[in-house]
């Protein structure tokens, strides 16, 4: 049986078995590729270009908008040019380079996501000590910490994930190659266990990102009602506070790509 020394390639999902559905999802990823290209091009030369959107706010913002390029520009190329070329494969460095750049950049986001939160709970809740708490010093260091946090979550699962030997073919049932579909190739017990329990320990930290960014938003909320009684107010620092939510909707292209693949694949299981 091959094992991952002898594995060149692997074949990533397909969308579609007919010619015309094939082109039609091209088109359909490729429209979710432009919007994203368009939206968080937008974001970044806006903030770049515009001196008063220099605030800490904006400078996550600008952020989570090139991180969210990255990470959505790691997956659906690949699936777009499969499905525009009538392939599956994708070489063993290509998907372990896309497994890698996906989870650093998909982990970073979250971790700024994460930080935006405490950005407007700091702002909102403290603002006395908002120009002590977010100077410029503070913001570089936490936005250096999210990216070296998700360089270090996509370290530990690739070279986790990848040391396996894969002996249990090369079909990867996912447009993109993901976590779950590797590891189901692996014929080591033992690193599929490993791997698990990364997994156990990634998800507690982003169950635990969520419930402080909960809490963050929940603070916020009792303190505009309690300190702001004007509709106008309250509506101004509530616009101020939203802005994550866009990034969290762009988080969600990919995982609504691959949603969208498996209920495909379903539909095609007689």
């Amino acid at each position: 049986m091959p094992n991952s020394s002898s594995i060149s390639e692997f074949l990533l999902l397909a969308l579609a078995d007919t010619r015309q559905l094939q082109l039609l999802h091209f088109w359909l990823l490729l429209g979710i590729y432009l919007a994203a290209l368009l939206g968080n091009g937008l974001i970044s030369t806006a903030v770049a270009c515009d001196h008063r959107l220099h605030t800490p706010m904006y400078f996550f913002l600008l952020n989570l908008a090139l991180l969210d390029l990255g990470c959505i520009s790691t997956t659906l190329p690949k699936a777009m040019a499969n499905a525009l070329w009538h392939t599956r494969a994708i070489s063993y460095a290509g998907c372990a380079t896309q497994f890698f750049f996906f989870l650093f950049l998909f982990g970073a986001e979250y971790c700024i996501l994460t930080i935006m939160s405490y950005d407007r709970y700091v702002a909102i809740c403290k603002p006395l000590h908002y120009g002590t708490l977010m100077d410029s010093r503070a913001c570089a260091t936490t936005a250096a910490a999210a990216w070296g946090s998700g360089l270090l979550y996509s370290l530990l699962h690739t070279a986790s994930t990848f040391s396996q030997a894969l002996c249990r073919g090369k079909d990867v049932n996912q447009f993109f190659c993901e976590i779950p579909h590797i590891l189901k190739l692996s014929c080591s017990e033992s690193g599929s266990l490993r791997e698990t329990g990364f997994i156990v320990l990634s998800v507690l930290a982003v169950y635990g990102c969520f419930a402080f960014i909960l809490f963050s938003y929940v603070q916020i909320f009792r303190a505009v009602l309690r300190m702001m009684p004007s509709e106008q107010g309250r509506h101004k620092a509530f616009s101020t506070s939203l802005p994550w939510h866009r990034g969290r909707e762009n988080v969600l292209a990919v995982c609504t790509a691959a949603m969208v693949a498996q209920a495909l694949k379903l539909n095609r299981i007689p």
